[in-house]
C-alpha cells in the first residue's frame, strides 16, 4: 500500500489499497477500559435495520464500520463475549466493555484473521465514516426516514428533579 496522506499526532492516515481508501483508526468505549486500532475504509460503513441490532444496540438501527480483515488490535481491557445466534443459524460473537457496557464489534467465529464490524460510536474518527448502504431495509422502523422532519435541539434539556425531560 502507498501512502496517499501524512498524518501528525491525532490524524489519520488514509493508504490506497485495492480495497479502496483504507485508514488507520482508533476508538474506544465510554468509560475508558476498552482501546483498540484498526484499518478500515470510510467508505464501507453502513447500516443494519435487522431486529437483532435494533434490540443488541438498544436503538433503531446500528451503524457499524468493517476492517480491513487482520487490522484490529485491542490496546486495553479485555473484552467481554457474547455469542448470538443468528436467522441463518451462524454464531456472531459480539463484543463490548464489561465496565460501562458499550458494544464494540460483532465478528465471525473460528480462527485465524477477521473481519470486524466496529460499532461507528466507539470510532474516534466517526464523522469520516458516512453510511453508503443499508441491510435488512424490510426491517426498518418506518418512522427513521422521517427524521429530518423532528424539531432538533443542539444539546439536551434539562431534567425535572423526578427525572422528566422539562
Amino acid at each position: 500500500m502507498a501512502q496517499l496522506e501524512g498524518a501528525s499526532a491525532g490524524c489519520s492516515v488514509i493508504l490506497k489499497s485495492c480495497e479502496g481508501e483504507i485508514m488507520k483508526i482508533d476508538g474506544g468505549c465510554h468509560c475508558g477500559y476498552i482501546t483498540y486500532d484498526a484499518e478500515a475504509d470510510p467508505n464501507e460503513a453502513l447500516i443494519c435495520n435487522c431486529t437483532d441490532c435494533q434490540t443488541l444496540s438498544g436503538s433503531a438501527f446500528r451503524t457499524v464500520a468493517p476492517t480491513k480483515s487482520g487490522s484490529f488490535g485491542l490496546r486495553s481491557g479485555e473484552l467481554k463475549i457474547y455469542v448470538k445466534i443468528a436467522a441463518s443459524g451462524a454464531a456472531r460473537p459480539q463484543a463490548f466493555c464489561p465496565q460501562c457496557g458499550t458494544p464494540i464489534y460483532s465478528s465471525v467465529t473460528g480462527d485465524g484473521p477477521k473481519v470486524h464490524f466496529l460499532r461507528a460510536g466507539t470510532i474516534r474518527q466517526r464523522e469520516q465514516f458516512v453510511p453508503t448502504r443499508q441491510f435488512w431495509a424490510r426491517s426498518a422502523l418506518e418512522w427513521v426516514g422521517g427524521l429530518a422532519a423532528i424539531p432538533r435541539m443542539d444539546t439536551q434539556p434539562a431534567f425535572s428533579p423526578s427525572g422528566s425531560l422539562r
